[in-house]
């Protein structure tokens, strides 16, 4: 017996006037994204806004594996610090160009993926997790004594030439559009997915992994699938991070606060939702800055005691997370006002 059917059948997308009221509103939002760089002319502002949307890019990306399929990776940063060394080392030392870089960055840690999830994937729940750790900390210990990745001093990327073919900048606008490019192309991914039959078997492979087994559903084949997605959008997100701050180490991209804050995003604004990571990037990474602003030098550290306080909370008070705290608020309005109908 299944225990909660609605993890085998998708939720149908709006119809009609809500579909419609959707539309507008999505392309409302759209539309005030691609003009804030117009509106907004402090350059701390705007980088800010950066902040928040490559952050979201990861969580979104994130998502795939550990909202969807329910496949809790905390050694995501494994993937996100192989798109930015590639990224590095294919423009800087090679002069290779860097849109190649990040597409070649996306692929290798796609295929990383493959060799991590064919070990990872014959465990379960906890151990799975522990298990990704690991795996990043060998990556990181790996680039930090690798000599030609420039070990622990990291790498430069030299800026000699501006201009789009070289994806390097003196001002913020094009890092803005092109992380919001990248957020848009995630976001798509997963609305595909969660409209697809992609969407149906991770859900059941989330929630009633023995039902999805005993309907035939290959739990590792799909597991598989939802890794290498999301390690792909993961490495391109660390492809840009590289691009934008023109340099790497080993702390800055292999990090394991940056697997938490993967995971945090998603699961703050509403785990396995399609907006919920763009929601908590925008409330974590504001939270984030609001401390070092606050603290600076002598609040080193506060951002992982903020993490903490909001896994406790959330884990208590909102376990869907915002998006689905607000879902639920909406959803007792549109009961009650029904139940004053019918009484009627």
């Amino acid at each position: 017996m299944l225990k909660n059917t609605s993890s085998l059948v998708m939720t149908a997308p709006p119809t009609g006037a809500g579909a419609n009221k959707m539309r507008v509103a999505l392309a409302g939002l759209l539309a005030m994204a691609l003009a804030l760089p117009l509106l907004v002319t402090s350059p701390t502002h705007l980088n800010l806004a950066i902040l928040i949307l490559m952050a979201a890019q990861m969580g979104v990306s994130w998502n795939i594996v550990g909202g969807y399929a329910g496949q809790v990776s905390l050694g995501h940063v494994a993937f996100y610090g192989i798109g930015a060394y590639t990224s590095a080392i294919m423009f800087s030392i090679w002069g290779i160009n860097p849109w190649i870089a990040m597409l070649t960055g996306g692929i290798i840690a796609a295929a990383m993926s493959l060799v991590i999830g064919w070990s990872c994937f014959r465990l379960k729940g906890h151990y799975f997790a522990m298990a990704t750790i690991a795996v990043a900390e060998i990556i990181q210990i790996i680039f930090t004594n690798w000599d030609f990745a420039g070990a622990a001093v990291g790498l430069t990327i030299p800026m000699s030439e501006e201009g789009w073919s070289k994806m390097i900048f003196s001002t913020k606008e094009p890092y803005y559009y092109i992380a919001l490019g990248l957020l848009l192309a995630t976001l798509l991914a997963n609305a595909f997915i969660e409209r697809s039959y992609l969407g149906y078997y991770f859900r059941a492979i989330k929630d009633e992994p023995d039902a999805a087994r005993s309907l035939g559903v290959s739990l590792s084949k799909y597991k598989q699938i939802a890794f290498v997605v999301s390690s792909f959008f993961t490495a391109m997100g660390g492809s840009l991070y590289a691009q934008k701050e023109l340099y790497i180490d080993p702390a800055s991209v292999l990090g394991t606060g940056t697997s938490i804050k993967m995971a945090l995003v998603s699961i703050l604004g509403g785990i396995g939702t399609l907006f919920g990571p763009v929601v908590g990037a925008g409330v974590l990474t504001f939270i984030e800055e609001g401390t070092r602003t606050m603290f600076g030098g002598t609040g080193r550290g506060t951002d992982l005691i903020v993490y903490a306080g909001l896994i406790i909370v959330i884990a208590v008070y909102y376990p869907n997370g915002i998006v689905g705290y607000v879902r639920s608020v909406f959803a007792r309005r549109k009961a009650a006002k029904a139940r004053k109908e019918e009484g009627k």
